[in-house]
C-alpha cells in the first residue's frame, strides 16, 4: 500500500494536544502516528486520504492557544507490515468462544470457532478493538443461512467469522488490491473459499448487487461510513442488519442520525476504550 506521511507541528507541543490531534486525524483516515518533538507524524493511505476531511476535523481542535500546521509528502514505498508479519501475533480470544491466531502461534486450547489469519499488507487480525467488537456481536447472532457483506474487508476476518458461524455466503470488497488478495488467501486457509467472494474497489461495486444481503458489516472510519451508508442500505434485504465500527464513541450520535434517515433502527451499542460498535436493523 502507498501512504502519505504528514508532519503535524504544534506550538506549544504538549501531550494532551498530541492525544487530541491523533484522535481527530484518526477520524480523517490516519492509521498510525509517531510522536515528534514538535507534534506528530501521521500515516494515511494515499487512496483514502481526503485533505478536505482532515481540514474539517482539525477545525474542531480545542486548544485555542496552540498553533497547528502540517505538511504532506509521500511516504517511503515499502512493506509497512513486514516486521509485524514476520513476528505474527499471539492468539486472541473473543467471548470465550472464538480464537483468532496466525500460523506461527497456535492456541493452547480448542475453541468453538477457530480462525487462522495470515495478514499481508491488510488490516484485521482481531488485535484491534473494533474487529473484536464486531466478532463478539457475530457470536451473539443467528447467522445460519444468511448472505453477508463485508465492506472494507481487509484480511477477510469478518466474512470468514460469519461463515464459520453458519452464514451461507459472503462477499467482501476493499479499495486495496492487497487486501482483496489477502482475503482470498485467508478464505482458502480457513476452508471457506467456496463461499467467499473478494472484490477490489470501493462501495461503487455494490451497484452490481440487488437488495440481497441479510447482514452488512463495515469496519471503516467515520467519514467513509457516513458517505457510503446509503449504498449499504441499497443492498440490504428486508429485515437485514447492519454492523458499523471503526469510529470513536463520540461519533455514535452522528452515525445513528444518518442511519435513521435511511430507515435503520439502533438495536445495540458496544464500546471498548474509546472505540464503538453499533448494530442497526432494517425494520
Amino acid at each position: 500500500m502507498k501512504y502519505y506521511e504528514v508532519d503535524f507541528n504544534m506550538t506549544p507541543c504538549t501531550q494532551d494536544a498530541q492525544d487530541i490531534l491523533s484522535a481527530l486525524a484518526g477520524e480523517a483516515g490516519f492509521e498510525t502516528f509517531e510522536e515528534t518533538a514538535t507534534g506528530l507524524k501521521g500515516y494515511v493511505q494515499q487512496a483514502l486520504f481526503d485533505e478536505d476531511a482532515l481540514k474539517l476535523v482539525l477545525e474542531g481542535f480545542p486548544f485555542e492557544n496552540v498553533t497547528l500546521t502540517y505538511s504532506i509528502q509521500k511516504a517511503e514505498d515499502k512493506d509497512w507490515n513486514e516486521q509485524w508479519e514476520q513476528e505474527g501475533f499471539e492468539p486472541i480470544i473473543v467471548g470465550n468462544r472464538l480464537v483468532i491466531h496466525d500460523g506461527r502461534h497456535l492456541p493452547s486450547e480448542t475453541a468453538e470457532v477457530e480462525i487462522e489469519i495470515d495478514a499481508h499488507l491488510a488490516f484485521g487480525t482481531g488485535t484491534h478493538e473494533t474487529t473484536r467488537m464486531i466478532c463478539g456481536m457475530l457470536l451473539d447472532m443467528q447467522l445460519q443461512g444468511l448472505r453477508v457483506l463485508d465492506c472494507g474487508c481487509g484480511t477477510g476476518i469478518l466474512g470468514i467469522c460469519a461463515l464459520k458461524l453458519g452464514a451461507a455466503s459472503a462477499v467482501g470488497y476493499d479499495i486495496d488490491e492487497w487486501s482483496a488478495d489477502n482475503t482470498r488467501h485467508n478464505a482458502v486457509i480457513n476452508l471457506v473459499d467456496d463461499r467467499l467472494t473478494a472484490l477490489c474497489g470501493d462501495a461503487s461495486v455494490l451497484s452490481d448487487y440487488a437488495p440481497e444481503f441479510n447482514l452488512v458489516m463495515a469496519n471503516i472510519n467515520r467519514n467513509i461510513l457516513l458517505n457510503d451508508m446509503e449504498r449499504f442500505r441499497s443492498v440490504m434485504a428486508p429485515k437485514a442488519q447492519l454492523i458499523l465500527s471503526g469510529f470513536y464513541k463520540n461519533d455514535c450520535a452522528l452515525l445513528e442520525s444518518k442511519a435513521q434517515t435511511l430507515g435503520l433502527s439502533l438495536k445495540a451499542t458496544r464500546t471498548d476504550g474509546d472505540w464503538a460498535c453499533l448494530l442497526f436493523s432494517l425494520d
